[in-house]
């Protein structure tokens, strides 16, 4: 009989789990978006047209969209696809290649239109089971069902810090990229980035952004941390490229007319891989800012409160080594 009750026991909570899913995929399916972009690429000296898909999801009334970074990086048109079908043109208002998150707006908003609620990525443990939607090999609104398997931070620098990962054996595929991941309370925790697979296809290790940094670096916008993404070396790295100390920051991108771009700092312009790490090359190496060393990433954490505590007119000043040689760079901080 106990053996009887325990078999009930679980069929019931499988039962009602699914129903619980069910009730959140019909709640939150109308707020996921499938992105379609179109990349112009000059060829033989002729254009070429590039047609490329990926995921994404509402997030205000106004047609505000969260979707992947890679997603639209390149793109020359977006359009984004509503459940009804129906595709509307948008623009990219900021993305973030070290985060892999962008922010897009449709540029004519429909009436009544569904969005979700962002939550905290902060709160959600390892083992909670969450879902994504997206559109997996083009099959557009698919469900999968998944576990937080760990969370984790990547050395990938954005808005001062190191850019915050989920981990989920949930399924996904090309297509699920900018796709949504919510907890079971049907909150935004996280925009899925991307797979480690040795086959190409999923082999269970898929991840996301956290809606944390997602947050931090498409909203708290910080004129010193938002003018450039940067690659944190570790010390294997940092060593093959030679750098005066065992760690520093790798610039990979900086933003026109930035404060970074204003002072001076350069970004890669080779692309390149050291050992399974793709980056680009050829770009500064942030050594120090405001005299602290960029050794370690909590050393991070104490260069973002100094550059917080600035005032309009102080000085700044950012240690670099630049194709050798080591030379401060200074500016008067602006907002």
């Amino acid at each position: 009989m106990k053996t009887l009750s325990f078999i009930i026991l679980i069929s019931f909570y499988s039962w009602t789990n699914a129903q619980n899913v069910s009730v959140l995929f019909e709640e939150l399916d109308p707020a996921v978006v499938t992105i379609e972009v179109t990349e112009y690429k000059i060829k033989d000296q002729r254009f070429s047209t590039l047609g490329g898909l990926g995921s994404g999801v509402i997030i205000s009334s106004d047609g505000l969209i969260l979707t992947a970074s890679h997603v639209v990086e390149s793109a020359n048109k977006v359009s984004v696809k509503l459940q009804n079908g129906s595709s509307l043109p948008a623009d990219v208002l900021l993305s973030s290649s070290a985060a892999d998150v962008a922010l897009l707006k449709l540029r004519k908003v429909p009436p009544n239109i569904k969005f979700v609620k962002l939550g905290s990525s902060n709160a959600a443990k390892i083992g909670e089971q969450i879902i994504v939607i997206g559109a997996p090999l083009g099959l557009e609104h698919s469900l999968s069902v998944g576990h937080i398997s760990r969370k984790m931070k990547k050395n990938m620098i954005t808005n001062g810090e190191m850019a915050g990962f989920i981990q989920t054996d949930a399924s996904i595929n090309q297509g699920n990229s900018g796709g949504p991941m919510f907890n079971m309370n049907g909150e935004l925790i996280g925009i899925v980035s991307f797979i480690l697979s040795k086959s190409g296809g999923f082999e269970g290790l898929g991840f996301a952004v956290d809606i944390e940094t997602a947050r931090k670096t498409l909203f708290d916008v910080n004129s010193f941390w938002t003018g450039f993404d940067g690659l944190f070396l570790n010390e294997v790295i940092a060593g093959v490229l030679n750098t005066p100390q065992r760690s520093g920051v790798l610039i990979q991108h900086v933003t026109p007319n930035s404060f970074a771009d204003n002072i001076g700092i350069k970004a890669g312009f080779v692309q390149g891989e050291i050992f399974g790490q793709k980056l680009w090359l050829g770009g500064d190496i942030i050594l120090s800012i405001q005299g602290l060393s960029c050794n370690t990433p909590h050393d991070l954490g104490n260069i973002k409160q100094q550059i917080e505590n600035l005032k309009v007119g102080d000085q700044v000043l950012i240690e670099v080594l630049r194709k050798g040689d080591v030379f401060v760079l200074e500016a008067n901080f602006t907002e």
